[in-house]
């Protein structure tokens, strides 16, 4: 498959990214079957090195990854492949492989005003992956839109109220609160904060 550079021993490493979140969420190989096949079915399949032999995302755990696109890189010998997740992509039941520090850090590079909303992003696709017991997220997504778009509309009424009452406090409380569910209601519909972004842009721009 051109203009893909396959290696020696016919593969080509995918990096698997979140399309919505931007999060890496595994590494794998795929041959050239591989790849056309995730082209055809626009879900992920890959070149299993230890079993020579292809493996579908999700054929047994059911957790399938929809393609949204397949990039390449600058000298052609590596692929991008942006995915919208429907579960965890790490056999041991995480959202991301990457999930470890060499560093032992945690934490985010500092810095963007703005980084918390992408922070959040992550965090909130991570639950609809992993779907852990007990999470208020969890409860959103498995209540669905219905229950999503009634928390949107209730943070949206309190913050008309406490702006009415003269209340920054109150007020940034439930700002923050809309915020939040306005993000996992972005996430329910496959909609990436990016392009709500470039659509503010794009107004400010005309």
């Amino acid at each position: 498959m051109k203009p893909i550079r396959f290696d020696k021993d016919g593969l080509v490493p995918a990096i698997v990214q979140d399309a919505n979140s931007k999060t890496v969420l595994t590494l794998a190989y795929m041959n050239e079957e591989s790849l056309q096949k995730t082209m055809e079915t626009k879900e992920t399949w890959f070149y299993s090195r230890s079993r020579q032999q292809l493996w579908h995302k999700g054929e047994t755990s059911g957790n399938t990854q929809h393609v949204v696109d397949v990039r390449y890189d600058c000298d052609q010998d590596a692929v991008l492949v942006l995915v919208e997740p429907k579960g965890p992509a790490c056999h041991t039941g995480a959202y991301s492989c990457f999930s470890q520090s060499l560093t032992g850090s945690t934490s985010k590079v500092e810095g963007d005003r703005f980084q918390i909303l992408n922070d959040l992003e992550e965090t909130i696709a991570k639950r609809e992956a992993e779907m852990p017991e007990g999470a208020y997220t969890t409860y959103l997504f498995t209540e669905g839109v219905d229950k999503i778009l009634k928390k949107v509309g209730e943070e949206a009424g309190e913050v008309i109220i406490a702006a009415k009452n003269r209340d920054p406090e109150e007020l940034r409380w439930e700002v923050a609160d809309l915020f939040y569910h306005v993000l996992v209601l972005l996430q329910e519909q496959k909609l990436p904060l990016d392009k709500v972004l470039e659509t503010l842009k794009a107004r400010h721009q005309s």
